[in-house]
């Protein structure tokens, strides 16, 4: 049975629809860095994820080539993340996706190293038969996100406002302040395919950075 990120490690990925702390140790991702409305078609969104996808299967199917990564197991491809913010703006501003920078993400597991990395983004770029600078935009990212607070979003994307105000409220009557910095973002954790998914069904897990008052 292939190692489920989801099922072995809950508290990061099903947390409860009421918002909770949790403790985010550092974790390794392939990262896309861009901006703009994530749903324009012909955006760099759409872009990063065939990179991320790419580079991510190549890991994963790595066991049936050539290229042996030491402590190798198999695994399910962990779910889309990523890390929102707009310049200049404190929090988010739904109505503007356009102005919306972004860092999307899938995380690697633990046996991935840096050089097992570099050459998955060689090999997919070959295999794609693409200009290997289009997959150099792919990055191996070690983040540790520390104590945050989280909470799992059933709805729509546009109906999330009503979700971080909760989680807002929580932090502020436990004694915490929501922590945006140039470091710390505004997390989403996909759980549905939005391309198959009602958008009332849709399961996104939604982490905010907090600090202590």
């Amino acid at each position: 049975m292939p190692f489920d990120f989801k099922k072995e490690y809950r508290e990061f990925y099903l947390p409860p629809r009421k918002p909770t702390l949790v403790e985010v140790p550092a974790m390794n991702f392939i990262a896309v860095r861009g901006k703009g409305d994530p749903n324009d078609e012909e955006g760099e969104y759409k872009q990063a994820m065939g990179l991320l996808y790419g580079v991510a299967f190549t890991l994963k199917m790595s066991k049936k080539g050539d290229h042996r990564i030491e402590g190798y197991f198999d695994y399910v491809v962990p779910p889309l993340e990523g890390f929102w913010w707009q310049e200049g703006v404190q929090g988010m501003d739904y109505a503007h996706k356009e102005k919306l920078c972004w860092i999307s993400l899938i995380r690697l597991p633990d046996f991935v190293t840096r050089g097992d990395f570099d050459w998955a983004v060689e090999e997919a770029s070959r295999k794609k038969k693409a200009d290997f600078s289009c997959f150099s935009k792919a990055e191996f990212l070690t983040y540790a996100e520390g104590l945050c607070v989280q909470c799992m979003h059933i709805g729509s994307y546009d109906d999330e406002p009503v979700t971080v105000e909760a989680m807002h409220e929580f932090a502020e009557q436990n004694g915490y302040a929501i922590d945006i910095t140039d470091s710390r973002f505004h997390h989403e954790i996909y759980l549905s395919d939005a391309r198959r998914t009602a958008p009332e069904k849709l399961k996104t897990v939604i982490r905010l950075p907090v600090r202590r008052v």
